[in-house]
């Protein structure tokens, strides 16, 4: 008997190393669309300018493309298996935790080219056409995983799947060929809320909802500006992202380690020590990060959350380090330079190298920051 469209599909991700490949419509995710914009109303999105700018893009593949009649939903397992904690990490007060899902070669590239492979043989057996996506375009792709029955979107508002937890990297293949639809997959959480529960920022304003503001993952990735000093002790030793939410779900216990080489951590990246993030230069954080998601992150911004977990860290032999960073280019890193001091320093290193820049500094908030400096070591505090 010949093989159906679909079985051949599903074959062919699996030749090209998808775990799972499923199907839906663009009309299964209609729900979806005002769960977005209510999202985008109440300002969740913070400075993710481009999720209200791409709505009426963003809310259905239709709007996207117009010929879609199908959606092809393919994951990739890029977990490490269940014997790992990616919260153990948050104990070594001297590193910087970087998410599991940027440790290795950035998915994107992998992801995209293996997506190619899969939607070239599905033209030439089928003469359909294609378009590939990979997390990069106005696509709800957690809405469409739920609706193709890869898995459901949890509490945490991430897709979770019985198969592999947390712990799947998202490909989508729209096409202009009818497939047979897969049944959506049932939301499994119960009254389970340890993903909201262990949010050390409070992101969560209920179940199923998230106030990206508050989220470390977008403070520390999307998030451009001086960290609101509020959040700054919560964020620990993250410097880029957080699995808090992911990591703590009981479903990860049929997680799998990934086949994929190129997701497993690379040493230089497996949660580095603060004292060689704060040292980075530009040549020297891209040749740590090339290929990998935190390279479009940018130096400032990594220097700038090394700084704020070295603050937390109580880690005195941090210090020389911070102190050098008082002088960066960067606005920045500066800021975050003083704020280290001051939680590092005493009250005579605070003071001392006060003075040094007192007639060099004029970024206003680098000054803030240095007022609020001073301000706490009057009051004998350091906070």
């Amino acid at each position: 008997m010949p093989q159906s469209p679909e079985e051949f599909i599903r074959a062919r991700a699996r030749e090209y190393g998808f775990e799972i490949c499923r199907f839906t419509t663009a009309e299964r995710i209609d729900e979806a669309a005002p769960r977005l914009k209510d999202f985008i109303d109440k300002g969740y999105h913070g400075e993710m300018d481009w999720l209200a700018e791409t709505y009426d893009r963003r809310r259905n593949p239709s709007a996207l493309w117009e010929d879609c009649r199908s959606v092809i939903m393919l994951g990739a397992n890029y977990g490490t298996g269940p014997d790992d904690d990616p919260l153990a990490r948050l104990r070594e007060t001297s590193r910087g935790v970087i998410a599991r899902y940027a440790k290795g070669r950035d998915y994107h590239d992998v992801i995209k080219g293996r997506l190619k492979q899969v939607a070239g043989g599905i033209v030439a057996r089928t003469g359909c056409q294609v378009k590939v996506f990979v997390d990069t375009a106005p696509l709800l792709e957690k809405p469409l995983a739920a609706a193709a029955g890869l898995g459901w979107q949890g509490k945490h508002t991430n897709l979770v799947s019985r198969d592999f937890g947390s712990w799947l990297f998202l490909g989508a293949i729209l096409t202009d060929a009818a497939l047979e639809p897969d049944q959506p997959e049932t939301d499994h959480c119960g009254s389970c809320r340890q993903c909201l529960d262990i949010c050390p920022t409070d992101a969560f304003p209920a179940p199923y909802q998230l106030d990206a503001r508050r989220c470390i993952s977008y403070l520390t990735i999307e998030f451009a500006g001086h960290i609101p000093r509020h959040f700054r002790t919560l964020m620990g030793n993250r410097v880029f992202g957080c699995d808090d939410c992911l990591a703590v779900c009981p479903w990860n216990k049929f997680a799998a380690e990934a086949r994929e080489a190129r997701f497993h951590a690379r040493v230089e990246n497996d949660d580095p020590p603060l004292a060689a993030l704060i040292e980075m230069d530009e040549a020297a954080f891209h040749a740590r990060f090339r290929g990998t998601p935190v390279k479009r992150t940018g130096r400032d911004r990594i220097v700038r959350n090394a700084l704020i977990a070295a603050g937390n860290s109580g880690d005195v032999t941090l210090l020389p380090a911070a102190v050098r960073c008082l002088d960066d280019a960067a606005a920045l890193v500066r800021a975050m330079a003083v704020w280290a001091l001051s939680r590092l320093g005493e009250p005579d290193d605070v003071d001392r190298e006060r003075r040094l820049r007192k007639d060099r500094e004029t970024d206003a908030a680098v000054l803030n920051e240095w007022d609020m400096a001073i301000s706490e070591r009057k009051a004998g505090a350091k906070s």
